[in-house]
């Protein structure tokens, strides 16, 4: 390994050596476990004598810094954290023992086989020019497989010149923003959070949008110069937007100049019929249609895309292009070669079936006393309940962790609204889902 220190040229070669080394291991820049160089290799960097090398790692090793075994060469030994935490303070960051909470898949399914064949394939046809920098609007690899796929599977008219592959949706959100000069966006209420704050970051303003049993309201908008919904699975009702209102909505676009933009994070998933097709479908030319690979594969890869109007794909590239240049390659190049192949249909298709009999699970375990919501589709479901803080503060003694609506309204606290807690069916390992449903199930049952 190279090792880079930097003796105190005032000290004796020796001295310099140890307090470098030192000082290098409290710091934390030398992890525990990290092997140092050989003598004579660390000797011939440092010109000095290899005798002056073995002194100081032998006395490091004395003092407890460094160990020294035959055939394993010297390392840095593990000494306790002056940072650590003190015990109660490191009860209250435990993990929970069952996490119910939404947002995320079951990343245990992640098709590692297939995507390291998809990877390998990708790599070996791949020209030379795909490890320079690229094209702020992604691979056309990409873009043509996912103009193909979208198309199909989710009803979508995506040309691969209309489409910007991004870093996941919350940066499609983000160049949006920016490309609108902030503006006003509505936003469903109840919503997420995070959503509203990276708009706000970005210089828009934020509006609330009311959701009931149709999905959002569109007598809400007033004079918004863009709305954010999630028309397939609204998050976190679950509901889905009625078709009166999805065409309320693209006339309100229409009619104003305003731009929709759709959240499609979870459309693939839908238990009782087809996939409900993407609202992009009914007007392409006023909505900015997001889709990721989060839910469907996993959240690591950060790969995501925006289906554009075409007179936004120029303004956004560019947006995109001084943000981070373009979305990493390799990736692009394996997604591709996943959808091409049809490896991704086939994952998501086994993935609708094992989130349908957890969704089923959940529904046997909660029974017909509890009014569950949202059930038809995603990965999540919203349970009412009549007291939300006391569920929850019963399900945190049961080390039980989950969400609950009163996060997501634009004003907290509002008496009168609807409580329940946000339940995410994704997240959990196959083998531990039962166990956090009984916890589940215990939680509600003593409310």
């Amino acid at each position: 390994m190279d090792l880079h220190v930097e003796p105190d040229v005032g000290e004796g070669r020796r001295d310099a050596l140890e307090r470098a080394l030192r000082d290098a291991v409290r710091d934390g820049r030398l992890a525990p476990g990290a092997r140092l160089p050989a003598t004579r290799r660390l000797a011939v960097e440092l010109g000095v004598s290899r005798g002056t090398v073995k002194a100081a790692y032998d006395q490091l090793v004395a003092e407890g810094y460094l160990t020294a075994r035959q055939g394993s060469g010297t390392r840095v030994a593990s000494l306790p954290s002056v940072d650590a935490a003190p015990p109660e303070a490191a009860a209250r960051a435990r993990v929970p023992r069952f996490d119910l909470r939404p947002g995320s898949p079951d990343v245990g399914t992640f098709p590692a086989a297939a995507w390291l064949r998809a990877l390998r394939r990708a790599i070996a046809t791949a020209p030379s020019r795909a490890y320079d920098y690229g094209d702020p609007r992604g691979r056309i690899e990409l873009r043509t497989a996912l103009s193909g796929y979208l198309g199909r599977a989710r009803g979508v008219i995506a040309p691969p010149e209309r489409i910007v592959v991004t870093s996941g949706y919350v940066q499609g959100l983000s160049l949006l923003t920016r490309v609108l000069e902030g503006g006003t966006f509505a936003m469903e209420d109840p919503g997420l959070p995070f959503h509203r704050e990276v708009v706000r970051r970005g210089g828009g303003r934020v509006v609330p949008v009311r959701v009931d049993e149709r999905g959002a309201l569109v007598e809400d908008l007033g004079d918004a110069s863009a709305v954010v919904v999630t028309p397939a699975h609204q998050y976190p009702t679950g509901v889905t937007l009625h078709p009166e209102r999805r065409r309320a909505l693209t006339d309100w676009a229409r009619a104003r100049g305003g731009l929709i933009v759709e959240d499609d994070y979870d459309g693939e998933f839908r238990y009782d019929r087809q996939p409900v097709g993407a609202l992009q479908g009914m007007a392409p030319g006023q909505v900015a249609y997001l889709g990721t690979a989060s839910k469907t594969l996993g959240p690591a890869l950060r790969l995501g895309w925006m289906v554009l109007p075409p007179d936004l794909v120029d303004a956004v590239a560019d947006a995109k292009l001084h943000s981070d240049h373009h979305t990493e390659s390799i990736g692009q190049l394996a997604l591709a070669e996943l959808i091409e192949s049809h490896a991704y249909d086939r994952h998501v298709r086994a993935c609708r079936l094992r989130y349908r009999r957890r969704r089923d699970q959940l529904l046997d375990r909660l029974g017909a006393r509890l009014r569950v919501r949202g059930i038809a589709a995603g990965l999540h479901a919203l349970v009412e309940v009549d007291d939300e803080a006391e569920a929850l503060a019963r399900a945190e003694a049961e080390g039980l962790a989950v969400g609950h609506l009163g996060e997501h309204w634009h004003t907290p606290g509002v008496e009168g609204r609807a409580q329940g807690l946000v339940v995410g069916y994704g997240t959990p390992r196959e083998r531990v889902y039962p166990q956090a449903l009984d916890v589940l199930g215990k939680v509600l049952d003593r409310g």
